[in-house]
């Protein structure tokens, strides 16, 4: 019974140790992510804003 015992302990010690290592790395990926989406809206945003304008300009 010792042996199941320690075995089960050892087993549910590596589970959770991967459960967490894994959520760490989605939240560092969606994070990532977040900061791309960011830079890339701030960067293309007054691009297509100075684009709009000069079309509307251009149409009035």
């Amino acid at each position: 019974m010792l042996h199941y015992e320690f075995i089960s302990a050892w087993l549910k010690a590596q589970t959770k140790s991967e459960r967490g290592a894994t959520l760490v790395e989605y939240a560092l990926l969606v994070a990532l992510i977040a900061v791309v989406c960011i830079a890339a809206v701030t960067l293309l945003g007054s691009a297509a804003s100075t684009k709009f304008s000069s079309v509307a300009d251009t149409i009035n």
